[in-house]
């Protein structure tokens, strides 16, 4: 994020206070999502906003909710700039965003350790991790060769910890999360995907 007089430090304070429209629990400051305001004269600001993907359907709501915030506090003009570049990541989740997740029922992406490109492996929708040279059965009974999934530390259950899980779907509530479950309490969760 970019500052540079205090009034600009005070509005990205005030713009990062805004709930993310698809995962209320987290601002957008905790999600990563706000790059940089601009103050230009006493009462027009920039803003820049990065989507979490591309075709984010939230960005809209996100720029409505910012120009609402800025204008309550004197803001006469407010421009919402979507920037692609640099792309957000799940990096970027600040780790109280990481853990107001966590304590929501969402697992938590992990964090990414190598710059680059994120694999996406394709395979069945029901997998558990396997050893590294097994077989997975799918649900017609025939072997398919096993779902590696690109990680560098399990998922772990929010609700106990436990990083026994399972992928359900790749796609749950949103776009930018999975269903998995729990096979230690049983219970389904989503998990925000790594990106």
């Amino acid at each position: 994020m970019v500052t540079g007089t205090a009034l600009e430090a005070e509005l990205l304070e005030l713009a990062g206070t805004v709930p993310d429209p698809e995962l209320p629990v987290l601002t957008l400051r905790e999600l990563g999502v706000l790059r940089a305001v601009r103050v230009h004269g006493t009462d027009a600001v920039e803003v820049d906003l990065t989507p979490t993907y591309t075709g984010c359907p939230a960005i809209e709501a996100m720029s409505v909710d910012i120009e609402r915030v800025l204008r309550a506090h004197g803001m006469r003009e407010v421009t919402v700039r979507t920037v692609l570049s640099p792309a957000w990541s799940t990096d970027d989740i600040t780790p109280e965003g990481r853990e107001k997740l966590r304590e929501f029922g969402i697992a938590p992406p992990r964090t990414r350790r190598a710059a680059g490109p994120v694999p996406l492996p394709l395979g069945p929708t029901r997998t558990r991790p396997t050893a590294p040279n097994a077989t997975t059965a799918t649900d017609a009974g025939t072997s398919a060769a096993p779902y590696p999934e690109p990680r560098t530390e399990p998922v772990r259950c929010p609700h106990c910890g436990s990083a026994d899980t399972e992928l359900l779907s790749r796609f749950s509530s949103t776009a930018c999360k999975a269903l998995r479950r729990c096979l230690g309490c049983r219970e389904p969760f989503d998990h925000f995907k790594e990106l």
